[in-house]
C-alpha cells in the first residue's frame, strides 16, 4: 500500500484526485503503476487503476494478469472493477471505502458478482485511515 500511496501523493502535483495504484506480479514485483491523470490528460478513463492495469499488461505475455495483485488507495469504481475482472486479476487490496461510487462492496459488488465469469478476492480497509485522510485533505483544500 505504501507504493500506491506514493503514486497518490504524486497526483497532488497535477490537480488530480490523489488516488494511486500498483499491480504486483506473483513474485511481488511491481509491473504497473498509475495515479489519477484525468485532469492532466483530459481523459475520463485515466483512473489510477486503469493506468496501472494498462502498464502491467504490457509486461506480461498476452493480456491476462493471472497471479497478479492490484493495490489501490480507494475502492475501485464500476469502470475500474470491470477492467479488473476483464484483466483476470485475482486479488485486489484497497485502502479507503468509497460510499458514493465503490464497486467492491460499498455501493456495488462487481468484483464478486457470481453471474460474471471471473471473481476477485477483495481485501478492503488496508491502511484505510491514511488513504482516507489524503482524500479528505485534498477535497478540503479545493472547497
Amino acid at each position: 500500500m505504501g507504493l500506491a500511496l506514493s503514486q497518490a501523493r504524486a497526483a497532488l502535483d497535477t490537480r488530480d484526485v490523489p488516488i494511486g495504484a500498483v499491480v504486483l506480479n506473483a513474485e511481488g514485483v511491481v509491473i504497473g503503476a498509475g495515479r489519477n491523470e484525468r485532469e492532466h490528460d483530459g481523459d475520463p478513463t485515466a483512473h489510477a487503476e486503469m493506468l496501472a492495469i494498462r502498464r502491467a499488461a504490457k509486461e506480461v505475455p498476452g493480456w491476462r494478469l493471472d497471479g497478479c495483485t492490484l493495490v489501490v488507495t480507494l475502492e475501485p469504481c464500476a469502470m475500474c472493477a470491470g477492467a479488473i475482472s476483464l484483466a483476470r486479476i485475482p486479488r485486489v487490496v484497497f485502502g479507503a471505502w468509497d460510499a458514493k461510487a465503490g464497486a467492491a462492496g460499498s455501493v456495488l459488488e462487481v468484483l464478486r458478482e457470481t453471474r460474471l465469469n471471473h471473481w476477485v478476492e477483495v481485501f478492503g480497509g488496508v491502511r484505510e485511515a491514511e488513504c482516507a485522510e489524503l482524500l479528505r485533505d485534498f477535497f478540503a483544500n479545493h472547497r
